[in-house]
C-alpha cells in the first residue's frame, strides 16, 4: 500500500538553521595589522628604554630628541647641506644606478635564459663580482674614476645589476615547457612566444629581483657615501658619528628606512598593476 500526503515538506527551516560561512579576511589586511602592531611595539620599547634609562642617551637618544633634531636638520641643515639636499643626492644616485641596471640587466638576463652561449659567457663573471663585497672594490673604482659621482654610480650599478639580471634569467627558465609547446602547436612564431608567454611569465621574477636590488643598492649607497662623498644621507650619518651626534645618526637611519619603505611600497603597487595574477594561480 502506498501512503500519500499533501503536507508540504519543511526544508526551509533546516536550511535557515545552518550557520552562514564567514567571509575570510584578506591576507593583506591581517599582514598590515601585524606589521603596524610590531612597529608600535618597537616604538613603545624605544620610549620605555629612554624613559627608564636602560641605555645612556649618548647611545640611545629619546624619540623626543630625535624628533627635535629631525626638525632642526630639515630647517637649518647639517654637514654642509639641508636634509632635503642630502636626500636628493642619495635618491639621484640610486635612481640613476637602478635605471642603468634595469635597462642593461633585464635584456641580458632574458638572453641568458634563452641562449646557452649567453648564459655560459656572462654567468661566471657576474657570479665572481657579485660574490665580492662592494666595499672591497670601491677603492679600485676610486683609483680608476676618482671620488666624483661616476665611481659612486658605477658602484651602485654593479650592486643592483646582478639581482636584476639573475632574476630575469630565472624567470625565463621557470616558464613551463607545456605553454611553449602549446603555442607552437597553434602556429605561434618566436616573437609571439616571447611577448605572449615568456616575458609575462618572467615578469613576476623580474619585479622581485628589482625589489632585492633596491635593498642592495640602498645598503651600498650608504657605504659609498660613508667613504667618498660630500653630500648624501650616508655622508650626513658619517659626519654626525664623528661628533658623537647620535640623534642625527638616528635621523639619517630613519630617513633611509622611510626611503626603503617608499620604494618597496611603490614596487608592490607596480606588481599589483603589472602582474595581478601573482600568487593566485
Amino acid at each position: 500500500m502506498t501512503i500519500t500526503t499533501d503536507a508540504p515538506i519543511e526544508l526551509a527551516p533546516a536550511i535557515r538553521s545552518q550557520p552562514r560561512p564567514r567571509r575570510a579576511k584578506p591576507v593583506a589586511e591581517g599582514t598590515v595589522a601585524i606589521s603596524v602592531a610590531t612597529l608600535a611595539a618597537l616604538v613603545g620599547l624605544w620610549f620605555a628604554a629612554s624613559h627608564f634609562g636602560w641605555a645612556s642617551p649618548l647611545f640611545l637618544p629619546s624619540p623626543e630628541e630625535v624628533a627635535v633634531q629631525f626638525q632642526a636638520v630639515a630647517q637649518d641643515g647639517y654637514a654642509e647641506g639641508t636634509l632635503l639636499t642630502h636626500l636628493s643626492s642619495s635618491v639621484w644616485r640610486i635612481g640613476i644606478a637602478l635605471a642603468i641596471a634595469i635597462v642593461v640587466g633585464i635584456p641580458l638576463g632574458l638572453s641568458m635564459g634563452l641562449n646557452r652561449w649567453m648564459r655560459g659567457v656572462f654567468s661566471v663573471p657576474i657570479d665572481i663580482y657579485w660574490g665580492l663585497p662592494p666595499l672591497a672594490y670601491l677603492p679600485l673604482l676610486i683609483i680608476w674614476l676618482g671620488i666624483g659621482e661616476t665611481s659612486k654610480v658605477l658602484l651602485l650599478t654593479l650592486a643592483t645589476f646582478a639581482p636584476i639580471c639573475f632574476s630575469a634569467q630565472a624567470g625565463v627558465r621557470s616558464v613551463p615547457a607545456e605553454r611553449i609547446n602549446a603555442a607552437l602547436s597553434l602556429g605561434a612564431n618566436r616573437l609571439q612566444i616571447f611577448t605572449s608567454i615568456i616575458l609575462p611569465s618572467a615578469l613576476p621574477e623580474i619585479l622581485t629581483g628589482i625589489r632585492i636590488a633596491i635593498g642592495a643598492g640602498l645598503s651600498t649607497l650608504v657605504a659609498a657615501e660613508l667613504i667618498a662623498a660630500r653630500s648624501g644621507v650616508g655622508y650626513m650619518i658619517m659626519s654626525a658619528a664623528n661628533f658623537l651626534a647620535t640623534d642625527v645618526v638616528f635621523v639619517g637611519l630613519i630617513v633611509i628606512a622611510l626611503l626603503a619603505f617608499a620604494l618597496s611600497s611603490a614596487m608592490r603597487w607596480l606588481e599589483r598593476r603589472l602582474v595581478p595574477w601573482k600568487g593566485k594561480i
